[in-house]
């Protein structure tokens, strides 16, 4: 069996430790993982896309097109900008806050994700939108969203790994003083559907 995952945000958002935290369950779970990351001026709040792929007999990093049995979005004008990644009946795990490009900032223009939220629940079929802001608040941390989305993630049921499987992975990942704000980030996330 295999699985494809793409994670879609802006720089600063934890993307890349997501994706990190889902090869590492994969690999627990005795899996063969290959994952990259696409990475465009990540550090000035640009587009960070990670491709995670578990399985056996897969030759490339990158997912085709129609491939993503999930896409989990930090931000929704990116899951739009990567939906063609998704297949059929894959499923969006999506933030409901936008971040504001700085394009959209210099020419003046409004955006606040409403119409990209709308868009995509006209085109997914199974889309969970979490509220991550709240999530985040509760654990005291803006830093909690990746962890809050895996969790949401597992919470669909769609996800290869469950609680347990992503907190161990999780715990290898993350430093001492931040491992109980992020526990409780998974769980919260995992409750959010």
């Amino acid at each position: 069996m295999s699985y494809n995952y793409l994670l879609c945000g802006v720089g600063g958002q934890g993307t890349v430790l997501a994706a990190k935290v889902l090869a590492q369950t994969a690999i627990n779970m005795g899996n063969e993982v290959k994952t990259t990351e696409t990475i465009g001026m990540a550090q000035r709040g640009g587009s960070v896309v990670s491709h995670v792929r578990v399985g056996k007999n897969i030759h490339s990093p990158l997912l085709p097109m129609h491939s993503a049995d999930m896409i989990i979005g930090f931000e929704p004008s990116e899951v739009v900008r990567n939906l063609a990644y998704l297949k059929e009946d894959g499923v969006v795990v999506v933030n409901k806050k936008a971040v504001k490009p700085t394009t959209s900032s210099l020419s003046g223009s409004d955006y606040d994700g409403h119409e990209m939220l709308e868009y995509l629940k006209k085109c997914v079929k199974t889309l969970v939108i979490v509220d991550g802001d709240k999530i985040c608040e509760e654990c005291g941390s803006p830093k909690v969203l990746n962890v809050a989305l895996l969790g949401a993630a597992a919470g669909t049921g769609h996800l290869s790994a469950g609680e347990t499987e992503l907190t161990e992975a999780l715990l290898s990942k993350v430093k001492e003083q931040f491992k109980e704000m992020n526990l409780k980030a998974l769980k919260l996330g995992m409750e959010s559907r």
